[in-house]
């Protein structure tokens, strides 16, 4: 019999909840509504379905439950004209209702690991050893060790893939750009929810990446750790929105059955 470890053990966690029943046609329909659409009308899209939307972002799905990311709602007009100008004045910057800058730290994971802990005590619960086991010693062997300017990487990537001979073991991150990657695809989880979202509530988004960083970042204060993922413009599409059909590849160059 294989040794426990820390992904396997049983937490024995007396926790529940009921099952919700979803709608499959809906979903499809959400799915199969939301396109990218270049130019908004001038209709106000209300904050509340903004807000709305940015709290299904929060329900994604991220990694160890760290929630490495950060939004920004961009409302008022001086400022939707600054970022549109950012944006290289995109149409679809430049139209939308608002903009909600989305991005991805790298600097929380250790605040953010002490708070999973805070939570379990916070609801009355003892915390089980498992879980406070991984938030300080997994944590901050596999997101730390990489000191200023990943000065340490190398020593970790020796450690990590010196073990990987005699077992299964985790191979990162073990750089700075690891760890922003790790941010980046938690970040873009919750960048997906929050379009559906919208698409949900009869509004259209458009994620776009074509953006000054450098300006983008110094506009919202943003330091060395904080990364612009996408900025999704909001509003109601214009019947010119959509510039031709959906093009999609075929099916069998992406998916592979084994």
């Amino acid at each position: 019999m294989k040794k426990e470890n820390i992904f396997t053990k049983d937490l024995n966690i007396e926790h529940s909840e009921p099952l919700i029943n979803v709608d499959a046609q809906a979903f499809d329909n959400v799915i199969s509504r939301r396109r990218s659409v270049r130019v908004f009308t001038p209709e106000s899209i209300p904050l509340k379905d903004i807000n709305k939307a940015i709290d299904h972002g929060l329900l994604a799905p991220n990694s160890s439950n760290l929630q490495p990311w950060e939004f920004h709602i961009v409302s008022s007009q001086n400022k939707k004209e600054e970022l549109a100008r950012y944006c290289f004045s995109q149409n679809g910057a430049k139209t939308a209702s608002h903009l909600i800058v989305c991005v991805a730290r790298t600097d929380t994971w250790k605040k953010h690991s002490i708070d999973m802990i805070k939570a379990f005590e916070k609801n009355g619960q003892d915390v089980p050893s498992v879980i406070e086991q991984y938030y300080k010693k997994i944590v901050p062997t596999a997101y730390g060790m990489m000191g200023p300017l990943g000065i340490l990487s190398p020593l970790k990537w020796v450690f990590f893939n010196s073990i990987g001979l005699f077992r299964v073991m985790a191979r990162g991150p073990i750089w700075p750009s690891d760890l922003k990657t790790w941010a980046v695809k938690s970040t873009a989880l919750a960048c997906e929810n929050i379009m559906l979202s919208l698409t949900s509530m009869a509004h259209d988004t458009l994620a776009m990446e074509g953006y000054d960083e450098k300006k983008v970042k110094k506009m919202f204060k943003l330091n060395r750790k904080c990364h612009v993922v996408m900025v999704i413009a909001v509003g109601k599409r214009s019947e010119k929105g959509i510039y031709g059909p959906q093009a999609r590849f075929p099916r069998e160059w992406f998916v592979h059955n084994h």
